[in-house]
């Protein structure tokens, strides 16, 4: 049976984000509010509970995952970025974006496109997001938290406990998230492109999808 957090969307209590990063670094699968939709997330290093993630959400080895990160200054060590990408990235985040990027060797091989060599990045503008990878002190691997025949995320925490609170180790309770996923954005070798419209204006990146099967 998974844990269950009540934590202040705006002022996050302290000792319970901390609780919550020791759960992650032992191993756990925790859903957790973004300023999109709730998710899943584990350690990124960690095989088991992203094989956990992946029996969830039934999704094959061609999915891409998510690390989800605190600022920019992370994106150098994953994501191969160039002066016009960062002021792009600078210009859109924090937010609901996810963005795919050449990723460096600093990506473990299974969260990567198995093709592309590619992995999504975001930084969402969610103080409980934010305050537990201040925690943590390095990103998290991630994924919405919308199950196998829904067309829609999760979104009520009590609804998400009665659903996965066997299946999960923590979850977190930061009040009604949106109920659309991120806009996800390539810019992969430099060229933009708008993979999939959802909670993130796409004006900036051109506007209406190249395709909408992400």
């Amino acid at each position: 049976m998974s844990q269950f957090f009540s934590i202040h969307p705006d002022n996050p209590q302290p000792r319970l984000i901390r609780q919550a990063a020791d759960i992650i670094r032992a191993g756990g699968v925790i859903a957790y509010p973004t300023d999109s939709a709730y998710a899943l997330g584990c350690h990124l290093g960690d095989k088991n509970a992203l094989e956990r993630i992946r029996r969830l959400r039934q999704l094959d080895d061609k999915h891409n995952f998510t690390l989800v990160c605190r600022d920019l200054s992370e994106l150098g060590v994953y994501a191969k970025v160039d002066n016009v990408v960062f002021r792009l990235l600078k210009a859109n985040t924090p937010g609901p974006y996810t963005f795919i990027l050449n990723a460096t060797t600093e990506v473990p091989r299974r969260l990567m496109h198995p093709k592309r060599r590619t992995i999504g990045l975001r930084i969402p503008d969610h103080q409980i997001t934010l305050a537990l990878l201040e925690a943590l002190g390095e990103p998290m691997m991630s994924v919405t938290l919308m199950l196998p025949g829904d067309e829609l995320p999760l979104n009520d925490p009590q609804d998400i406990n009665d659903r996965l609170g066997k299946q999960l180790d923590l979850i977190i309770d930061g009040g009604a998230c949106n109920l659309e996923p991120t806009t996800v954005v390539s810019l992969e070798n430099g060229d933009v492109e708008v993979l999939r419209v959802g909670l993130g204006d796409p004006e900036p990146f051109g506007g209406s999808p190249a395709r909408d099967d992400f």
